[in-house]
């Protein structure tokens, strides 16, 4: 009794407010977090190193798998789709929204509705978008019937049944699915920049392209890196999106990484050669985004 009046630790209502609860509420989400996410990352990591094919082996094997998959053609074949859907979906979604995020700056009417029409899109998920796609770009129902319909005999427009432009396809729907979040994106950055500098500009002389070119869009740096790291994940799990629209053909020419690791850890008993892939997605993309994250670090490090 004497020493909880002298200020002997103890029981306190309001140190178990400020300082204990809070941290009995994030426990379970760190818990969370570290087995659902960094725990199976591990367990992957391992089968990769197994020869575990339709239920999990805890024997060590070695590379076996990854040489099993650098020797598999259509890993590099879907790698290579990657790379082309990758590139094509970030940069055009980034040009395309910030087109737009430019336009709807000028303080135009209908502002509104016109943010809400190129934001629907995300509502949608990626398997309602394939569908939509797979629709409007088949040959025989969509935009190639309705030129055909129009007069237009000689229209073609068949990209979704050709393996050389099937790819394509996909990135006409990402880009369309991706467009108004990065359109909002950029919307956000432009109506944080300071006013006054600005009015600067113009007071200065300069023209309206220029301010844009020298002062707008460098000060969108931090929203260029955050949009661009959203559209990356984006553009490596994109499966739903490709199963949807073209199923991963015709023939492999749609194959996504995400497809091959789905295919061979869950259909084709190969549980050990799609964790080795999963893997390798797990690198590459942190290959394209560490850099970007180290560059950020090191300049707020520079101030």
């Amino acid at each position: 009794m004497t020493a909880a009046r002298q200020g002997a630790p103890g029981f306190s209502l309001g140190r178990f407010a400020d300082v204990i609860l809070p941290k009995l509420v994030i426990t379970p989400t760190v818990i969370a977090c570290l087995v659902g996410f960094y725990g199976f990352i591990g367990w992957t990591a391992w089968l990769s190193f197994t020869e575990s094919r339709m239920l999990p082996k805890y024997e060590w094997a070695g590379l076996v798998q990854y040489q099993a998959l650098f020797a598999n053609e259509r890993w590099w074949a879907s790698m290579q789709n990657l790379a082309v859907f990758g590139l094509l979906f970030i940069f055009v979604s980034l040009a395309v929204g910030l087109i737009m995020a430019v336009l709807l700056d000028q303080k135009i009417r209908f502002e509104g509705a016109l943010r809400t029409i190129y934001l629907y899109p995300m509502a949608l998920s990626f398997i309602v978008t394939g569908t939509a796609w797979k629709w409007i770009l088949n040959p025989g129902l969509g935009i190639e019937k309705l030129a055909h319909d129009w007069g237009f005999s000689g229209f073609v427009f068949d990209w979704i049944v050709n393996p050389d432009y099937a790819i394509y396809t996909v990135v006409i729907a990402g880009v369309w699915q991706s467009s108004g979040f990065v359109m909002a994106l950029f919307l956000a950055g432009l109506r944080g920049i300071d006013d006054s500098i600005i009015k600067a500009a113009q007071v200065d002389g300069a023209s309206l392209p220029t301010i844009y070119a020298r002062i707008i869009v460098p000060s969108l740096r931090p929203v260029f890196l955050s949009a661009f790291m959203i559209l990356a994940h984006i553009a490596v799990k994109s499966f739903d999106l490709v199963m949807a629209l073209t199923g991963g053909g015709p023939g492999f020419a749609t194959d996504l990484p995400s497809i091959f690791m789905y295919q061979h850890s869950f259909t084709r008993g190969q549980l050990g050669l799609g964790a080795a892939s999963a893997m390798m997605m797990l690198f590459t993309a942190c290959a394209v985004v560490m850099p970007f994250l180290y560059s950020e670090l090191r300049r707020e490090r520079r101030g």
